[in-house]
């Protein structure tokens, strides 16, 4: 059995000290393996374009044949940055 605790002798301070450690120990791991989520980066069309270094009307073509995802806001259309770099595929030589 790990971690056993023996209650014998033991004052109700130094009990609560003892489980206090434990947590902090273990929340203080937890918080060095933590990654905060990066927030999704927005490109606009205009934007692929100079990434990729092609023309809109390429950019327009990969959309209607499904190669990149597009999102709308109004009359706006913008693409994400992570499926933009996940669309380009290793080329087979």
């Amino acid at each position: 059995m790990q971690g056993t605790i023996q209650f014998i002798q033991s004052s109700p301070e130094e009990l609560e000290n003892r489980i206090y450690n434990r947590f902090k120990n273990e929340i203080d791991n937890l918080k060095s393996d933590f990654q905060p989520k990066q927030p999704t980066e927005y490109l606009t069309r205009n934007q692929v374009k100079e990434m990729l270094g092609v023309d809109l009307s390429t950019i327009h073509n990969w959309t209607k044949r499904g190669k990149l995802k597009a999102y709308g806001l109004g009359n706006r259309v913008y693409y994400k940055r992570n499926e933009i770099e996940q669309a380009i595929v290793p080329l087979n030589q």
